[in-house]
């Protein structure tokens, strides 16, 4: 698995532990995309990726269809993306992506929680060399499918060369630009792929180690971070905690190659000394 697929992973299973909080954001972009598009998913390609992912984090199809109606409604909030960015506890970057109808309100509730934990707010764009700005696509994977000639053949529409599989999903994750995501997802929908879910994200290009005291201070600071509405997701360039199966297979991998270069060495001793014995032969 990848260094995107991991984060993610990371920030995906924090979320599940907020469920609630999940279909709160997940509703504001169902409302976002009826808005721009209708209320028709046959009809409006935004919507229909947004109802992927909402049955990918489990939201009911009450609510699905619940959040497609209130968003018809003519008392249906204008929702604006804005993203705020800065420094947190121990020098770890942290993104905060928001869907606000009140800017004014949202800085100063993200302002609130920087300034509690001693963080510094900085300027729109000033981590942005931290982040790579991506949109991934979550689908299901076909039978037999050949994965080097599919993302030899979707690189055309803007598709990065790193993919990851979860093989206990059955699903193929792959990220590209953002100005990309119409091109990706009419492809993925006209090549038949299931359950099309697409979404725009940040993944940090520089984790940052961190002690586990540390590690607890800075969720303190994005679990109140995402107590508030407007707070779609937050992101920092921490590096995600370790699980021990995920540690055993990193010291297997590590002892496989520490003994492969021993042998290698050991080989190149016996070689050198086989040489030396011919040499001193021949003369």
């Amino acid at each position: 698995m990848g260094r995107a697929f991991e984060y993610r992973k990371a920030t995906k299973l924090k979320r599940w532990g907020h469920m609630a909080k999940t279909f709160t954001r997940l509703g504001k972009q169902i409302a976002i995309a009826v808005k721009a598009g209708g209320p028709e998913p046959e009809n409006n390609p935004a919507l229909r990726s947004v109802i992927a992912v909402c049955k990918r984090e489990n939201m009911p199809k009450d609510n699905i269809e619940r959040a497609i109606k209130n968003a018809m409604g003519k008392d249906q909030s204008d929702y604006k993306g804005v993203t705020y960015e800065g420094y947190g506890p121990h020098g770890v970057a942290v993104f905060v992506d928001t869907l606000t109808d009140n800017t004014t309100r949202t800085v100063a509730d993200v302002r609130s929680v920087f300034n509690k934990f001693s963080g510094n707010m900085g300027t729109t764009g000033s981590l942005s060399f931290l982040f790579d700005h991506k949109c991934v696509f979550t689908f299901k994977k076909k039978a037999d499918m050949d994965m080097d000639d599919f993302i030899l053949e979707m690189i055309d529409y803007g598709v990065d060369e790193e993919f990851d599989e979860d093989e206990e999903e059955g699903t193929i994750t792959i990220y590209g630009e953002p100005t990309s995501y119409n091109a990706i997802q009419k492809k993925l929908e006209a090549d038949g792929f299931e359950d099309v879910g697409g979404e725009f994200t940040y993944i940090p290009n520089d984790l940052k180690d961190v002690t586990p005291e540390q590690r607890e201070t800075i969720n303190k600071m994005v679990d109140k971070l995402e107590e508030f509405d407007d707070v779609q997701t937050v992101y920092t360039n921490m590096k995600p905690e370790e699980s021990a199966e995920q540690w055993n297979f990193r010291r297997t991998r590590l002892l496989v190659k520490t003994e492969r270069n021993c042998s290698s060495i050991r080989l190149m001793a016996h070689v050198a000394n086989t040489s030396k014995w011919a040499s001193r032969k021949v003369l």
